[in-house]
């Protein structure tokens, strides 16, 4: 029986168990500005320090060019300059953005998701935006690459999020260890929640054990003060995504928690349907650690 009632948000003492450093990957651009103000909203929410970090890295292709001497050199001056351009360009809009909040600017030479990952021993949550097709890894971000390499929890902002509130949250529950790593990275963002619902999505057959599961989960997180209360729906493995959506229409949650399950595969993750699709399309904000 889960009849643990939720103690009110004042008991909690939220502010010993929020995030104290936030970090933001920060690109000219429309996306690289909604996401720092997600980032900046989530600085002021916690009361912390927000991190912006521009990293760029020279496109190696062009240095294959057969010409040498004189005209290398200069392509090569050029093209620093052009990233010196973009960079500057960054922190102005990463400065603007986030006003008012208490924040650090970082710039790095080099690959942005290898910077990202150097960076995250200064941070307890990364924010990145969604993996695209048509990015460049020289100057944008690979959510999928900073999340399995920087043992920090991630959060992916889709295209259009500019405000994250929370208020409502879909745990998305498998037996895994991914999945108990982000439910407990995420602990910040559950405990200021008003709804918490821990869903499992899985075959027929798994309905008994993911139940048992979920009212494990559910029940200690009630133990915390966290308004909590499990679900368990059945769908095919290709479904599971736009289950998690529909689940989170219906409770009208912005934000997903999910583990990140993948492996490394010589110099690229590769990844299962689930992680894939949260972390390429996503339709909510994404919080996934590994």
């Amino acid at each position: 029986m889960l009849d643990t009632q939720a103690r009110p948000l004042a008991d909690r003492q939220v502010a010993s168990a929020g995030y104290a450093n936030i970090l933001v990957h920060v690109e000219p651009g429309l996306p690289a500005s909604h996401r720092t103000e997600v980032a900046a909203g989530l600085a002021r929410d916690f009361d912390a320090h927000l991190i912006g970090v521009g990293a760029e890295a020279l496109d190696a292709a062009y240095m294959a060019d057969p010409y040498a001497g004189l005209l290398m050199t200069e392509w090569i001056v050029a093209a620093q300059e052009q990233v010196a351009g973009r960079l500057t360009a960054a922190e102005e809009a990463f400065r603007r953005d986030a006003a008012g909040v208490d924040l650090e600017w970082r710039t790095m030479q080099g690959f942005p998701s290898a910077a990202l990952v150097q960076a995250s021993r200064a941070a307890d949550l990364i924010v990145v935006g969604a993996v695209t097709k048509d990015a460049s890894n020289y100057r944008t971000a690979n959510a999928a690459e900073v999340v399995m390499a920087s043992g920090r929890p991630v959060l992916v902002t889709p295209e259009a999020g500019r405000h994250l509130r929370a208020a409502n949250v879909v745990v998305a529950w498998k037996e895994t260890r991914e999945a108990r790593r982000a439910l407990a990275d995420a602990m910040p963002f559950l405990l200021r929640a008003e709804n918490v619902i821990v869903q499992a999505v899985c075959a027929v057959d798994e309905v008994e054990s993911a139940a048992f599961q979920v009212n494990d989960v559910v029940t200690s997180l009630r133990r915390r003060g966290i308004a909590a209360r499990p679900g368990v729906t059945t769908t095919r493995n290709e479904d599971v995504v736009k289950e998690l959506y529909r689940i989170a229409d219906l409770n009208e949650a912005d934000l997903i928690v999910a583990g990140a399950y993948g492996h490394s595969r010589l110099a690229e993750w590769a990844f299962g349907g689930v992680t894939n699709d949260l972390l390429h399309r996503p339709e909510r904000f994404v919080l996934t650690s590994h």
